[in-house]
């Protein structure tokens, strides 16, 4: 079975998901310092509740300055992998932008290599990297992944079903499960921009959930899964979720 657990962007929400009994809580590590400082505090609510944390590390900047995130992402994501691994922390989700569509090659090619970089520096922490899609489709990720063998996906199904016909996690699962060790999941009614993704509770929008889950219940996925809703919205999602992805 899946393990289903909750999106907290500070503290109090840490607090809040861990009072509803979930086994981990997806925390924002955007600031090196502050979770140094909070370092205390997060593994007193780990200890008091039984809880372990993913990490969601800070969006990359402007995804077309391969110059500046050379210079400015890798390090701080380095500097947050190793505040990772101080916290226990075996998985994280960054967000690095590699559409191919719209990228041009030579852009591309230099992103990869920063990824390739940062997922190196986060297996000598025993940390699993795992990239969200955005825009992308399969197809960029598939050549990401192939160049960069231990690089992982979080299939966000939320954003699959924005600027596309048909919600693309399903030719993510169908060509890369393999791939795919983390979930996030919010609802949304379709769009094309970024006020599109509302984050709404399962059912309340129109993405596909039986059908999607029922794919991944029938390949075996037995990863994480994280709500990324407000917490009083996770109870009846979580029942959903255990419902559709038996």
């Amino acid at each position: 079975m899946a393990i289903i657990g909750g999106r907290a962007h500070n503290l109090d929400l840490v607090h809040e998901v861990a009072k509803l009994g979930y086994p981990f809580a997806e925390i924002s590590i955007f600031d090196a310092d502050e979770m140094l400082r909070m370092a205390d505090d997060l593994l007193a609510v780990k200890e008091q509740y039984g809880i372990y944390y993913l990490a969601h590390y800070p969006n990359e900047g402007n995804p077309f300055d391969a110059k500046s995130l050379e210079e400015n992402f890798v390090p701080k994501m380095k500097k947050l992998i190793h505040v990772t691994h101080e916290l226990g922390i075996e998985k994280g989700t960054v967000h690095f932008w590699i559409d191919k569509r719209w990228a041009e090659p030579s852009l591309l090619s230099s992103k990869k290599d920063l990824l390739a970089e940062m997922v190196a520096a986060a297996v000598d922490k025993g940390v699993t990297l795992c990239i969200e899609n955005l825009t992308e489709q399969y197809e960029s990720f598939a050549e990401a992944c192939e160049t960069i063998p231990d690089l992982r996906i979080t299939l966000d199904i939320g954003h699959a079903e924005l600027l596309s016909s048909e919600n693309t996690s399903f030719n993510f699962i169908h060509h890369l499960f393999d791939k795919i060790e983390h979930l996030h999941v919010h609802d949304n009614h379709g769009g094309t921009s970024v006020k599109d993704d509302l984050h709404l509770p399962l059912g309340e929008g129109k993405v596909d959930y039986p059908r999607i889950f029922s794919m991944l219940s029938e390949k075996g996925y037995r990863h994480t899964v994280t709500m990324e809703l407000k917490p009083p919205e996770m109870p009846p999602t979580k029942k959903l979720i255990e419902q559709y992805l038996a």
